[in-house]
């Protein structure tokens, strides 16, 4: 019998027995998947409690991070409803929030940004979750605190602090297949004033190959390393410093074929992160932060012939971001507080596809007042202010409030402005595809660059009047709409949102220009205006803590409002597969953007055996249809497109068995069906076995 049988088999016995064999009233000292008390800060930049902000946040726990036995920050978002990952052309995955692409969502670590998006997508499977205590993230327009790219949303990922006591830690290794290795040695330790703590993972792989009837694999072979350390010291009750450093690098063996010749060579990737903070009370009302960060993104790549050693292409990519931020909040009286801020950010890139390197600064100010006019009555009201040296200024405000209807039951809403800068591709990129002939080029040098062409005789029309480019190009811009409940009683919680975003001045490619070789040269413009809505649920119930199920469904429609006019006037045709006919559409063919699935679904069921010192979790994971790409060229995903990819679902599993307090052994299966679909989705290996052991000192 195939081994992937056996251990599937295995599971299901283990499962059945855990739960069946043991009696339903067993004592309440087991970890609630979440826990009411537990706090926040992203949504607000001050600590709130969860279940009293007027935001739709969700909230991953260090506990379920354990359970689930996930690594990477990638594996488990994908499992938060209204929340996937989607690949972008790099092979990188970004998350997709409320239909809202990953360009449009802001990565942070312990509140500072990240950066090194080469395609768009910023590749969450570099992120570990080893030494994270939890993860917050706050879905819809936040540019009112955290500026542009959070016009869809904010990610935050809070790493653990010390505590008090002797030296304690973990050291943790998993096998899993494809020869994948993951270690974490995790040290922390507080002595009075001076906490530190220390973190190292390393991840090693041989990849996978979907089509071994084709030439290369669909993910190559790679290690990657991570390290973290902190130093937290306090000089009073009233001043204390927090410092970390992080750095990752990343080696992947890379491998091109074009024309049946093979190219070989290496991808690269580092990136350093450091950090400063003082936090200063500076009385009962005053409470000041004085930050500076600094963080560099480098990767690199060559492929090249094996046989001749000649160079088929070599890139190189270096982003610098340094940011001095500085925050106040004043408390009026209990459950008043204005929390003002002020920073700068100074960015460059040098990158082979810019003619030289460059720079961006920007200045902000931001406030925001947190208060209660009445006592059931929360109300949060903010606004940020940009200057940027490449767009134009930028005002983001944002106004949210709950309302607590009875102990149970609470009403929540919020509407704020997102906006998002060009960046650096779209104004700067110089780049020429040589294997196919085309061009993209940045909307700055557009002109330049195509008057240059022209001279060089490589152009035989440019297709519309070039002056159109001299006006900037302005930032991308949106406003959410959030309308919720939540219930909250006993063991049952139910969470409903309903949710729209409307964007405008959206940047895509566009034609400028014809070359000899029959190709385009493409440039930025701005143009489209879409929409995301639909509503998202969560709802869980606990038997007695033990056992709990929880899930989550969201509605989503994602669509563009120019191909809704064209539809409405008739102006959109496509061929009945049927028929043969050429026919003209109507809104009801029009499917909505690419990549959306109208419909995703999870459930999960955690289950704790206290006296065992055992639990087991099984989490589904639901994804209906979606469209790669406008597959019969009449300009938009309708119901005629053969791209779709069919909707699908994936199991994963994980036990976990505690011995004598300090040694836990761990066995899982992701993708625990072995669903594959090698032409659409590389980034599904088939099933994952891992087994994983855990030392706590």
């Amino acid at each position: 019998m195939d081994l992937n049988k056996v251990f599937i088999l295995v599971f299901i016995g283990v499962l059945g027995t855990s739960i069946f064999g043991q009696e339903m009233t067993m004592e309440n000292d087991s970890i609630p998947i979440e826990d009411l008390d537990e706090v926040i800060v992203t949504a607000t930049r001050t600590l709130r409690q969860l279940s009293s902000l007027p935001l739709p946040v969700t909230l991953i726990s260090k506990t379920q991070l354990q359970k689930t036995g996930v690594i990477r920050l990638d594996e488990i978002l994908n499992e938060q409803t209204g929340i996937i990952t989607v690949a972008d052309e790099s092979g990188f995955e970004g998350v997709q929030i409320q239909g809202i692409a990953s360009d449009y969502v802001l990565i942070l670590i312990n509140g500072v940004p990240l950066v090194g998006r080469s395609a768009g997508n910023l590749d969450l499977s570099r992120l570990t979750i080893g030494n994270i205590k939890q993860i917050e993230i706050v879905k819809g327009p936040s540019s009112s605190l955290y500026g542009s790219e959070a016009l869809g949303g904010v990610i935050n990922i809070i790493t653990e602090t010390p505590k008090d006591g002797d030296l304690h830690g973990d050291i943790s290794y998993r096998f899993a297949s494809f020869n994948t290795h993951d270690a974490n040695i995790n040290l922390s330790q507080k002595l009075d004033k001076l906490g530190y703590s220390f973190f190292a993972n390393t991840l090693h792989s041989d990849g996978y190959d979907l089509q071994p009837e084709t030439q290369g694999q669909t993910v190559s072979p790679f290690n990657n390393y991570t390290f973290n350390g902190q130093v937290f010291y306090d000089f009073s009750n009233r001043l204390k410093l927090f410092a970390s450093g992080r750095h990752y690098q990343q080696q992947q063996q890379a491998d091109l074929f074009v024309n049946d010749e093979m190219f070989e060579g290496d991808s690269d990737i580092d990136e350093t992160n450091a950090h400063l903070r003082f936090n200063h009370k500076a009385n009962d009302k005053w409470a000041l932060e004085y930050e500076f960060y600094y963080t560099n993104y480098k990767a690199s790549e060559i492929l090249q012939s094996p046989i001749t050693d000649d160079v088929f292409s070599q890139s190189n990519f270096d982003q610098n971001l340094v940011r001095p931020e500085i925050r106040a909040t004043y408390t009026f009286k209990p459950k008043h507080a204005l929390t003002t801020g002020a920073g700068y950010n100074h960015e460059n890139l040098d990158s082979t596809f810019f003619d030289e390197k460059v720079v961006f600064d920007s200045q902000y100010v931001f406030a925001q007042y947190d208060f209660f006019p009445w006592e059931k009555l929360n109300l949060i009201l903010g606004a940020r202010f940009d200057n940027h040296s490449e767009y134009q200024s930028q005002f983001s405000p944002k106004a949210s409030a709950n309302f607590q209807l009875s102990e149970a039951i609470s009403v929540k809403g919020s509407i704020g402005y997102g906006f998002k800068a060009p960046d650096f591709r779209q104004l700067y990129f110089d780049f020429t595809n040589s294997a196919v002939g085309y061009t993209v080029l940045g909307y700055n040098v557009a002109i330049e660059k195509v008057q240059e062409l022209e001279t060089q005789g490589q152009l035989t029309d440019i297709l519309f009047d070039l002056s159109e480019l001299e006006e900037p190009l302005e930032a991308e811009s949106s406003i959410g709409y959030n309308l919720g409940a939540g219930y909250a009683m006993g063991n049952v919680k139910l969470n409903l949102n309903f949710f729209r975003n409307d964007f405008k001045n959206l940047i895509d490619t566009r034609a400028i220009a014809r070359r000899t070789n029959g190709q385009n040269v493409f440039s930025y413009a701005n143009f489209d205006r879409i929409y995301t809505t639909g509503f998202e649920m969560d709802a869980s119930y606990s038997f007695n803590k033990q056992l709990t199920f929880t899930a989550g469904y969201q509605l989503l429609y994602a669509k563009d409002k120019e191909k809704k006019v064209a539809l409405e006037r008739g102006e959109v045709f496509a061929r009945d597969p049927q028929t043969l006919q050429t026919i003209a559409l109507d809104n009801s063919d029009y499917f909505g953007l690419v990549n959306r699935s109208r419909h995703t679904a999870n459930f999960k069921v955690f289950y704790d055996v206290p006296q065992w010192d055992f639990n087991i979790n099984i989490r589904i994971n639901y994804r209906s249809k979606y469209g790669l790409f406008d597959g019969n060229g009449n300009g938009i995903l309708d119901d005629f497109d053969t791209t779709f990819v069919d909707g699908y679902a994936l199991a994963n599993l994980a036990l976990n068995k505690t011995f004598s307090k300090k040694y836990t052994l761990q066995l899982g299966a992701n993708n625990l069906f072995d669903y594959k679909d090698e032409e659409n989705i590389p980034g599904l290996a088939g099933i994952l076995l891992f087994t994983k052991i855990n030392f706590k000192f």
